[in-house]
């Protein structure tokens, strides 16, 4: 696929698979261990389901998350038990790919789109922003996640919200995700984008542009 930077404006990102390396088996691994027999069914790397779903899409707080993660594994368990069970999907950030970000911001306008919790959001995903000694800001002219738009992607709604909010252009908009189906919904409001994949990163798409076009 060749995709250019000719007419681009603005960098739109997924997080987990695109900027943040994930580990799902050792989530449902650690979820597992603590008595969740059914968290393989819920974890799933594009569209979580269940009581996951429900935090990521704000429907419920963190602490009523909680609450129905104790039911489910019929035990008690701590609040930090669940949250680091939870955090073991997130690897981490390569330094090359922070470093990548920074620079992007000095020519485009660049932006977060995550499907996402405030529980990780919170605690791992804001540690691997902070490697370099900086805040996600730093990296972002904007972010945004779907608990706080109440809307999760693939759903179209959530691509016409970022573009009400952030007034963005989408023909001028490049979306990079790791989900087919979420850069079809994206393409269907004119989005351009790109399939993030093991062998085609972000830092690999941009080390093949032309200086001219970066």
């Amino acid at each position: 696929m060749n995709t250019s930077l000719a007419g681009i404006r603005n960098l739109l990102f997924d997080l987990g698979g695109v900027i943040i390396n994930l580990d799902r088996q050792r989530c449902v691994d650690a979820l597992t261990a603590l008595g969740d027999e059914k968290a393989d069914e819920m974890l799933d790397l594009s569209v979580q389901r269940g009581t996951l779903m429900d935090l990521e899409e704000g429907k419920i707080s963190p602490s009523d998350f909680f609450k129905c993660m104790r039911q489910k594994i019929g035990k008690a368990v701590s609040d930090e038990e669940i949250v680091h069970a939870l955090n073991e999907l997130l690897i981490g950030i390569p330094l090359d790919r922070l470093t990548l970000l920074r620079k992007l911001r000095q020519r485009f306008n660049v932006m977060m789109l995550s499907n996402t919790n405030p529980i990780m959001f919170d605690t791992k995903i804001a540690e691997c922003f902070a490697q370099e000694g900086l805040s996600i800001t730093d990296y972002f002219d904007d972010v945004y996640l779907s608990y706080r738009l109440k809307s999760c992607k693939p759903d179209i709604a959530i691509f016409k919200k970022v573009i009400e909010l952030s007034r963005i252009v989408p023909q001028e908009t490049l979306f990079f995700d790791d989900s087919q189906k979420n850069l079809d919904a994206a393409a269907s409001l004119g989005f351009k984008t790109f399939l993030v994949t093991p062998d085609r990163d972000i830092v690999t798409f941009f080390n093949t542009q032309s200086i001219d076009d970066f």
